[in-house]
């Protein structure tokens, strides 16, 4: 099904062209630059994102989910990479430079299929993958699966449709088949971040969680403070791993003067 890359005329065909123009007229040294980020650098980057964020939700009332989430995002990468695979063999779209000429080729050597974009799909799933466990960092995450998937049209491997499809299927994968990979990863998590040898992984030390009985938990300080509801002030969820502890309950202090 090769139809998919038609003439000049089409749009997607135009603004490939487009794209692809702005490598023709840059300097040699940024286009080294833009094969760099294109072919590696976003997926660095994906990489130092999951962990600042690893490392920031450790500290989190919500670190068992999140982490969860963290962990969610790879796999989701892998089975959305194998999707592909059938996707391409079916579609059997030609990469762009093949049926086109005068394109700013900056990549040689690919001779598989064009339809989906590995890259585009693989750096969107990780990035929503991201978007589940945290916000912030996923939005970042997300920011650099765009560039990664301009930076492919840049170089004159993939077709715009390429990586709007890669973007939709990396997408569509991380986040229908969220729930299920929560609801298993998660108490694997949780019975991770009760180990004493490898629990800092999915919790840090001295952080803030939720015990039993809705009391408040310090991990590694060898405390257990609050039972019951846990409504008295200083018992809300923590919000950045400040550390709060419950504080006294209304009536002590009357119950103490009683005493008295």
């Amino acid at each position: 099904m090769a139809g998919l890359a038609l003439d000049g005329a089409n749009p997607d065909v135009s603004l490939l062209y487009d794209i692809n123009g702005l490598a023709a007229d840059a300097p040699h040294w940024f286009d080294r630059v833009m094969e760099f980020v294109g072919e590696y650098g976003t997926m660095f980057g994906m990489v130092l994102v999951a962990l600042w964020c690893w490392w920031s939700v450790r500290r989190r009332e919500d670190a068992v989910t999140s982490v969860a989430g963290l962990v969610w995002a790879p796999l989701a990468a892998g089975i959305a990479l194998l999707i592909n695979i059938p996707i391409r063999g079916f579609v059997e779209r030609p990469r762009p430079f093949n049926d086109h000429k005068g394109l700013e080729v900056l990549v040689a050597g690919k001779t598989d299929f064009s339809f989906v974009s590995d890259h585009a799909t693989l750096a969107m799933a990780i990035a929503v993958g991201v978007f589940v466990a945290n916000r912030k960092f996923g939005l970042a995450a997300i920011g650099l699966a765009v560039v990664a998937g301009f930076c492919r049209v840049y170089m004159g491997v993939h077709y715009p449709t390429d990586v709007i499809g890669g973007f939709a299927l990396g997408t569509a994968v991380a986040l229908l088949l969220a729930p299920v990979a929560m609801a298993l990863l998660t108490p694997l998590m949780a019975a991770i971040s009760r180990s004493q040898t490898v629990g800092w992984l999915v919790r840090a030390k001295g952080s803030v969680e939720r015990g039993a009985g809705d009391g408040v938990t310090t991990r590694g300080a060898g405390l257990e403070v609050g039972s019951g509801s846990g409504s008295g002030p200083g018992s809300g969820p923590d919000d950045g791993g400040s550390g709060a502890f419950p504080g006294p309950r209304a009536g002590d202090s009357e119950r103490n003067d009683l005493a008295a």
